[in-house]
């Protein structure tokens, strides 16, 4: 489905057109679970949330917020990346919790060219990693979210943000670099 109708068929669909939701849901469907897919790819092979599972999880999120005004494609995609990041921090606080403190849940940082750190962290680390880039630049963790677990171009963020490319880039680069320093261990020795 061509971005233009993927706009239309969210906006009807908002407004209650059943029509345009059963026309909508295999599109929707399939950008969750191409989304969940490619930021699944980067995880260890026993991780207990598999992509369709995921992909469930976040439309059951978004299928019942039928009164939030979709703007577009982008905008639709950067609100499933901030349901699909608090899902799989959700996911990891409850195994942890689970096995009292263990079952460490890693995120390679190198998948979809996040950052050129080799090992893994943590989902709650890099939670908290992207809160604390939040309060120093929301936008720089909005392109953080939008890119890394939504999976967005630089084009597609830059529209959902309402940023031209040129400054995707940038804050992305900027970003990369001080979550790389915070993840790291580097932020301690500085």
């Amino acid at each position: 489905m061509d971005p233009g109708s993927f706009t239309r068929a969210l906006q009807q669909a908002a407004q209650g057109d059943a029509a345009a939701l059963d026309l909508l849901f295999p599109a929707v469907y399939r950008e969750l679970r191409q989304q969940a897919a490619g930021y699944l790819r980067g995880e260890r092979t026993s991780h207990t949330l598999q992509p369709t599972a995921l992909a469930h999880e976040v439309y059951l999120r978004l299928a019942g917020r039928r009164d939030f005004p979709w703007q577009n494609r982008a905008h639709f995609m950067a609100v499933s990346a901030r349901a699909m990041r608090s899902i799989l921090v959700d996911h990891a606080r409850r195994r942890r919790a689970a096995k009292r403190g263990g079952g460490d849940t890693p995120v390679t940082l190198d998948t979809g060219a996040m950052l050129a750190v080799g090992s893994a962290v943590e989902h709650d680390d890099l939670d908290r990693a992207l809160t604390d880039l939040a309060r120093l630049s929301e936008r720089q963790a909005r392109v953080v979210e939008l890119r890394y677990f939504g999976g967005l171009s630089i084009e597609e963020t830059g529209e959902a943000l309402g940023i031209s490319p040129m400054t995707v880039k940038r804050d992305w680069a900027t970003a990369r670099a001080w979550l790389y320093r915070e993840l790291s261990g580097d932020a301690a020795d500085a």
